[in-house]
C-alpha cells in the first residue's frame, strides 16, 4: 500500500538522536552514528520527530509501505519493561482504542511464557481506576466522553451576555479525534473543521471566524498515536457523514503538517470525494496561508 513514510538524509543526520525517544512506535534506532528507521511496520508516517532533529534531515516521504503494526510495536515495547508496557496500553485505553488495544494483549497473553512479568498484573494496573475517577463515576466509561448535541436556543442571546462575555460556536461534544462517533448525526452533511490542538489559543478569533457553523474535531498530530484510528475514522466522516467540506487548520511548525496529510489520505482511500481547506497560522497568530487543495 501507498503511505506516508519518514525519510532520512544520512548526509545531514549527525547522529545527536533527540528525535529516538519522540517516536513513540520505536521505529527509529542509532545504528552506526546515524539515526535509522528500522521497520516501516512501526512508522505511522505523522512525523512527530520531525520537529526535534536539529540538521532537518527527517522529511516526509510517500511510498510503497506495510500498514502500522500495533504487534511489531508491542514486541518493542515488551523489551522496555513492564511500566512501558503499561503505560503504552493504558494510553491506548484512554484514548478508546479498543482495537489496538485488544492486539496489544493478545499479543502479551500468546507469549506470556516469554516475559518477565505477568500478564494479569499487567491487566490490573491498564484497567486500576483510581477512587477520584470512580466518585467522579468514570468507572466503565467517563461521561465527558457522551456525545451531545448542542441545541442553538439554549444559548443566550448576545445581548443577554454578561459584558466581555463571548458566545461558543461549538455545536457537539467531544471534540477530540480519538472521542468522536464519526455517526454522530450533528456530522451528517456537515462543515467540518479539523484544527490542530494549539490553534484555537493562537487565534484570538477561533470561535466567531473559524468554528461558527461547523462541526469540530481536534488532534494533535505530535504528541497523539493510533493514526490509523484517525485515519478510519476520518474516512467514516467522508463516506457514512458524508461531510460537505472540511477545513483543516494546522500551525507553521513542521510536525503539523501531519494532520493534512491524514486527511488527504483519507480522501485518496474514501469513495467520495470533498473539497478541503488548508490554513496554516503562524504561533503568533497570523494566517500564513488558506487554500482549496
Amino acid at each position: 500500500m501507498q503511505r506516508d513514510i519518514i525519510k532520512i538524509d544520512e548526509d545531514k543526520c549527525n547522529g545527536c538522536g533527540l528525535c529516538v525517544p519522540n517516536c513513540h512506535e520505536g521505529a527509529l534506532q542509532i545504528i552506526d552514528g546515524k539515526v535509522r528507521l528500522v521497520s516501516d511496520l512501526m512508522c505511522d508516517g505523522l512525523g512527530a520527530c520531525i520537529g526535534h532533529c536539529p540538521e532537518g534531515a527527517i522529511t516526509i516521504d510517500r511510498r510503497e509501505a506495510e500498514p502500522y503494526d500495533e504487534v511489531r510495536v508491542m514486541e518493542i515495547m515488551v523489551t522496555k519493561g513492564f511500566n512501558t508496557v503499561v503505560a503504552h496500553l493504558r494510553h491506548l485505553r484512554e484514548h478508546n482504542e479498543t482495537v489496538f488495544l485488544k492486539q496489544g494483549m493478545g499479543y502479551l497473553i500468546a507469549n506470556e511464557s516469554i516475559l518477565n512479568f505477568m500478564v494479569n498484573d499487567v491487566k490490573n494496573a491498564v484497567h486500576q481506576t483510581t477512587k477520584s475517577s470512580e466518585e467522579a463515576g468514570c468507572n466503565g466509561g467517563c461521561p465527558g466522553s457522551k456525545t451531545v448535541t448542542f441545541d442553538p436556543s439554549e444559548f443566550k442571546m448576545a445581548d443577554q451576555q454578561p459584558k466581555g462575555s463571548i458566545q461558543s460556536q461549538l455545536k457537539q461534544w467531544p471534540v477530540q479525534l480519538h472521542l468522536i462517533n464519526p455517526g454522530a448525526s450533528h456530522f451528517i452533511g456537515s462543515d467540518l473543521l479539523v484544527a490542530a490542538d494549539c490553534s484555537a489559543f493562537t487565534l484570538g478569533d477561533f470561535h466567531q471566524n473559524w468554528l461558527k457553523n461547523k462541526t469540530l474535531v481536534i488532534a494533535c498530530p505530535k504528541l497523539d498515536q493510533g493514526k490509523e484510528i484517525y485515519l478510519q475514522k476520518f474516512i467514516s466522516l467522508i463516506e457514512q457523514a458524508k461531510v460537505n467540506t472540511i477545513t483543516v487548520l494546522i500551525m507553521e511548525v513542521p510536525c503539523c503538517g501531519g494532520l493534512l496529510q491524514l486527511v488527504e489520505m483519507a480522501i485518496s482511500r474514501a469513495g467520495r470525494k470533498v473539497p478541503v481547506k488548508a490554513v496554516t497560522v503562524s504561533i503568533r497568530g497570523e494566517i500564513l496561508s488558506e487554500e482549496w487543495i
